[in-house]
């Protein structure tokens, strides 16, 4: 039996407007923007622009939906450039192509104004007869795929049908979240997948929100014993082989009956740090190749934390993206405790 190779990255495919502003204004009033730039966006998109940075020789798919306009036009040809297999993003004139317009202050936060277009509409169909020889099915953002988070009678929701018929064909499933305060559909729309995941990648803020632990501290710091039990908690609700909560200290990974560990970031100064859009894609990135190539969670975990790394040093969510040598250098020279 042939062994399965590749990445497949679905879901939110996206344009960010990227700028540099002098400082958040108050309401009503007006805020310098000093740099803008235009970039790919969403889940699927910055993933796969990382993998093919890093040179790894894997063969990357992209599945989702854009419109018939110059954004879609510019997400097409980033694939293009990238040498992605585009054959499964389809176009519609019934909704632009998704956007945010992102604000990012000189301490590199940002925030972000986010028009979902045509991601709403992307549905099951989209999915039909993929390349069965891909390893890793990987979809992201659930809470921003409108027609995917509607509910199923047998699954709970579409997008756990979804996972669920990935898994019946084989690939290794992989999960990302929006980052949305309060949202209360965490839970519904959430708990459904996890069953039919095998990794489940995401931030503290998104960790808090579906367990309803806080993980900062009073002083802004990582809540790491919260942060376990709400890996442990996403592994109790069915997540097969790790779970993985980042925060820009640093990272736990858990498996299955395994104990789980705290793996620290490289720190970076206010300074050094050029924009965040897309770190935590990037992280993601890195840890899925770990997966796919069989390193050990705390190497995969590593390589995550090297991309993210690399990606906080540009404004947008690709130009700081390494070769895979590279980043193996960087962590050889730079061992983590």
């Amino acid at each position: 039996m042939m062994e399965r190779r590749g990445i497949i990255a679905a879901g939110n495919m996206l344009v960010d407007h990227v700028h540099q502003i002098v400082q958040w204004p108050e309401r009503g009033w007006l805020a310098e923007i000093t740099h803008s730039e235009r970039a790919t966006g969403g889940a699927p998109l910055n993933v796969l622009l990382t993998l093919a940075k890093m040179r790894a020789g894997l063969p990357l798919q992209a599945v989702g939906l854009v419109g018939d306009d110059h954004d879609g036009d510019y997400i097409l040809a980033m694939l293009d450039q990238y040498h992605v297999n585009r054959q499964r993003v389809q176009r519609t004139t019934f909704a632009p192509t998704s956007m945010s317009q992102v604000m990012t202050d000189p301490s590199g936060q940002r925030t972000f104004f986010h028009s979902p277009g045509a991601n709403r509409l992307l549905d099951l169909p989209a999915f039909d007869r993929l390349d069965q020889s891909m390893k890793i099915f990987h979809l992201g953002y659930l809470l921003l795929l409108d027609s995917l988070d509607k509910p199923d009678d047998e699954y709970g929701t579409r997008s756990a049908r979804l996972l669920a018929q990935m898994r019946e064909l084989g690939f290794q499933t992989s999960l990302d979240l929006v980052s949305r305060k309060g949202d209360p559909r965490y839970q519904p729309l959430v708990l459904p997948a996890l069953r039919h995941l095998d990794y489940l990648v995401i931030n503290e803020l998104e960790a808090g929100e579906f367990s309803g632990l806080p993980t900062r501290d009073d002083q802004d710091g990582p809540a790491i014993a919260n942060i376990a039990a709400a890996a442990a908690e996403l592994l109790a609700a069915g997540v097969k082989a790790r779970v993985v909560i980042h925060c820009p200290e640093g990272a736990w990974g858990q498996e299955p009956g395994e104990e789980g560990g705290w793996i620290p970031s490289w720190r970076l100064s206010q300074e050094e740090i050029v924009g965040s859009v897309g770190a935590g894609d990037a992280f993601c990135a890195g840890f899925l190749y770990g997966c796919h190539d069989s390193l050990s969670l705390a190497e995969s975990i590593r390589m995550a934390h090297a991309c993210a790394r690399a990606s906080l040093l540009a404004a947008n969510a690709i130009d700081g993206a390494k070769n895979l040598a590279e980043l193996q250098h960087f962590i050889e020279e730079n061992p983590l405790a």
